[in-house]
């Protein structure tokens, strides 16, 4: 892609971003996007974790840093490694990064106006740039710091697997006081995609992003995402599935106690099915307390032609206190006759049968609830196809509940 071409994509994307949400937008009407549309950052003070390891720091990575948003050299690896070609969008884009670079960003743009997503493809001024073409020797790790406390870093990574090519990328880190991050994955066919995200326990945080994914026929998508703390997160996944035999798996967890700093949780997601015989996953829990608010907008839509879709659906809340609140809004929409797809919400309290089963045995108060807390959200944490990467997700999830306990 030449400096005019990028460019261009650029201009047609500050045209879409022409006109920015409001809290009376349909899709943000449970979210207000002030403070991710203001021209001056709220500050967001840097965390103390309190002297934690990284999450992912004993795993066999190559491990690529941002500094609220600026690209860290000396703490990346060697961006040459087997199995894929790796490039910053800071020093321009490859060619085969021209049918993707703000093109599957302009597609997710219906039929839901994303203006925020449209931004960032106008504004990104880093990110990275991976094409895949067999088997990465390693997962990419995306490590992002938060340094300063009005920082509002903006970026833009482009990701596409050949047929049969296979990656996992990690992401870590709260980035900045406020971010800005676009991720559009173009994947062949029988290609397979892994994705695990962590979003950092910075309380006062702001994030808004989004997932673009292109899965053709045969190929698997898989995201997982893991929030903890923060004042407000959106994360939104557009995922057209244009194959067939194809799948597609998106799923999160989100844990937040509003006792000191706001927390607000909104996970945004829409799948399209356009091939025959695929299957999409929508698997997704949160766990609230003290004033917390979790929202969870999905929707599948199944084009006529997309027989034998297989679709499912579920948003479920644990509400520890009286005063969190889940706001759902599941949806379905489908022209084709031959298709098996539902959905399901659900909000409630603590099972106090299940409670009491767990102390009756000896099991500490405290203990017997921590336990609960993570058998519900055990399902999400199965769409995570690593055991090891599975395993410590699940260890940050019982440090979050020891450190929250009632």
């Amino acid at each position: 892609m030449t400096e005019e071409t990028l460019q261009q994509a650029r201009a047609q994307a500050a045209e879409r971003a022409a006109i920015l949400p409001t809290k009376r937008d349909e899709y943000w009407r449970y979210t207000d996007p002030r403070d991710l549309v203001s021209a001056e950052v709220a500050k967001a003070a840097v965390f103390d974790d309190g002297g934690e390891t990284p999450i992912f720091d004993t795993v066999d990575s190559l491990k690529i840093v941002f500094n609220d948003g600026v690209f860290d050299a000396a703490a990346s690896g060697d961006l040459a490694m087997a199995g894929i070609e790796l490039s910053r969008l800071a020093d321009g884009l490859p060619a085969w990064a021209d049918e993707i670079y703000g093109a599957l960003e302009k597609d997710g743009q219906t039929p839901v106006k994303r203006p925020l997503a449209a931004l960032n493809t106008a504004s990104a001024t880093d990110g990275v740039l991976i094409r895949v073409t067999g088997k990465a020797e390693k997962p990419v790790e995306l490590i992002y710091h938060h340094k300063s406390e009005v920082s509002d870093p903006i970026l833009h990574h482009c990701i596409k697997l050949e047929a049969g090519a296979e990656l996992t990328l990690l992401e870590s880190g709260p980035a900045g006081a406020r971010f800005n991050n676009v991720l559009e994955v173009d994947l062949g066919a029988t290609s397979r995609f892994h994705h695990i995200r962590t979003q950092g326990r910075d309380q006062e945080r702001r994030a808004i992003t989004h997932i673009f994914a292109r899965v053709a026929s045969e190929a698997l998508f898989k995201s997982f995402t893991l929030t903890a703390n923060g004042a407000l997160t959106r994360n939104e996944c557009v995922i057209d599935i244009v194959g067939s035999d194809a799948f597609a798996h998106v799923a999160g967890a989100a844990l937040g106690d509003g006792l000191k700093d706001p927390f607000h949780h909104d996970d945004t997601i829409f799948i399209t099915h356009r091939g025959e015989r695929c299957e999409s996953r929508q698997v997704f829990k949160k766990v609230l307390k003290n004033g917390a608010t979790g929202v969870f907008q999905g929707k599948i839509l199944v084009t006529q032609g997309a027989q034998k879709t297989d679709g499912y659906q579920i948003s479920q809340s644990l509400l520890l206190d009286d005063n969190a609140q889940f706001l759902a809004k599941p949806e379905l929409e489908i022209y084709a006759d031959d298709v098996k797809c539902s959905h399901g919400s659900t909000t409630g309290a603590i099972d106090e049968t299940a409670l009491f089963y767990l102390r009756s045995r000896g099991v500490p108060m405290e203990e017997a609830r921590a336990l609960l807390v993570l058998s519900f959200l055990a399902d999400a944490l199965e769409e995570i196809e690593e055991e090891s990467l599975r395993d410590l997700i699940a260890e940050r999830l019982e440090a979050w509940l020891n450190r929250h306990k009632s």
